[in-house]
């Protein structure tokens, strides 16, 4: 099998470490958070204090200056583990990035200390009733009123919305301006005017609060806008690519945790006087999930070297998301398939992995949304090599 190189030894210390937390810390209470909807902010101020949220914040707000693979560290236990209720993804490669990055230096000082604490629970507030992936055509409007700004809207499925202190908020400061009218600013949830919907009831992903919010003429200071005016839409692109590797190495994780769920149960349930992993269709089934589940393993860690490097771009970054979303999706359905009947029944884990696996070929661009990418950059390349005289040999009509 190929070895993973990406990893440092203490890499691989701090791994241990984020596993030992979730054995003890989530394993135990996650049905229960499952039921409740939410988990509990006590659990956020224990992985803060175990150094698990915000790796990348500097020493000077509070965090450990380390590299983003302490962070993809996280994300991948995480999501070895099945566990989806807390919100850490959103916290930390997000929020805290969009802060870290865009911030001033009164944000920073404000918002990030708390965040690697686990004080303050962050969440991004993008999606609207009337606009997912189409960012440029959201409608809550912040409205300049002297030193403040006035912003009434609502937003829908937010991550961490039940739980979240601080949200990276995108308005429309010019309706009539198009992506050069978004703007974002830090919105604190104990602001007057700010009111939290109920906690959405979603086919999987049953531990992590999801919510409707809601902005009544909720006031804040020109000083807590994030960048500047009109140039949210341009902020939101340049950490989009950071977003959706991260969604792919989620769904890296879960298939290669998934297939080894199964090679384990098939190991051992008996049909016919024999093992389920007997049959060649199992072993054939497999063995194609997994040579998949290599290449885009594969693929992952080489975006995340050159995501690295400051070099991963959009159409990159889509390829992974869509690539490794749809992978996710096919290796939970085949080998459910595998678990039988038992793989329907909610106590087993590929069950839950089956439902928590839908999001991801709709959340952080839909699946659809990554082929226009995908495709518009294709033609546009082709565009410019043929006026480069270099276009594809042997295929132009006779």
């Amino acid at each position: 099998m190929i070895k993973r190189e990406l990893f440092t030894a203490d890499h691989e210390a701090f791994r241990d470490t984020v596993r030992r937390f979730i054995d003890k810390e989530i394993a135990p209470n996650h049905a229960q958070w499952e039921r409740d909807g939410v988990v509990p902010r006590e659990l956020w101020r224990k992985a803060g204090a175990a150094g698990m949220l915000c790796c990348t914040v500097p020493e000077e707000y509070g965090g450990i200056g380390a590299d983003y693979l302490f962070d993809v560290v996280v994300f991948e236990e995480m999501a070895r583990s099945g566990f989806t209720g807390p919100g850490f993804l959103i916290h930390c490669d997000l929020v805290a990035t969009y802060v870290k990055s865009f911030g001033s230096e009164a944000q920073k000082k404000q918002w990030l200390p708390k965040m690697v604490s686990g004080e303050a629970i962050g969440s991004l507030g993008m999606t609207e009733p009337h606009a997912g992936s189409d960012l440029k055509a959201i409608r809550t409007k912040a409205v300049r009123d002297g030193d403040d700004f006035v912003i009434s809207g609502q937003k829908v499925f937010i991550s961490n919305g039940q739980l979240c202190d601080v949200i990276v908020l995108a308005t429309k400061t010019d309706s009539a301006a198009g992506a050069k009218g978004v703007t974002l600013f830090l919105v604190d949830t104990s602001l007057p005017g700010f009111r939290r919907g109920k906690n959405l009831h979603k086919l999987g992903m049953k531990g992590q609060d999801t919510s409707e919010l809601f902005f009544d003429e909720l006031r804040v200071p020109a000083s807590a806008m994030l960048g500047e005016e009109g140039k949210g839409f341009e902020l939101m692109m340049t950490k989009l690519a950071q977003e959706r590797l991260a969604q792919a190495i989620r769904s890296a994780v879960v298939s290669e945790t998934v297939i080894d769920w199964t090679v384990e149960y098939t190991s051992q349930r008996k049909a016919f006087g024999q093992t389920i992993a007997d049959f060649q269709n199992t072993q054939f089934k497999l063995a194609e999930l997994k040579t998949e589940a290599v290449v885009g393993r594969q693929f992952t860690d080489k975006c995340i070297e050159i995501f690295m490097r400051g070099e991963l771009d959009a159409v990159d970054a889509a390829m992974a998301k869509m690539w490794l979303s749809n992978l996710h999706c096919k290796v939970v359905d085949e080998c459910l398939q595998l678990f039988g009947g038992w793989g329907y029944m909610w106590e087993y884990p590929i069950a839950r992995a089956y439902a928590d696996a839908r999001i991801v070929k709709i959340a952080g661009g839909s699946i659809e949304v990554m082929k226009h990418i995908i495709g518009r950059n294709l033609f546009a390349n082709h565009k410019l090599r043929r006026e480069n005289g270099n276009g594809v040999a042997g295929i132009n009509p006779a």
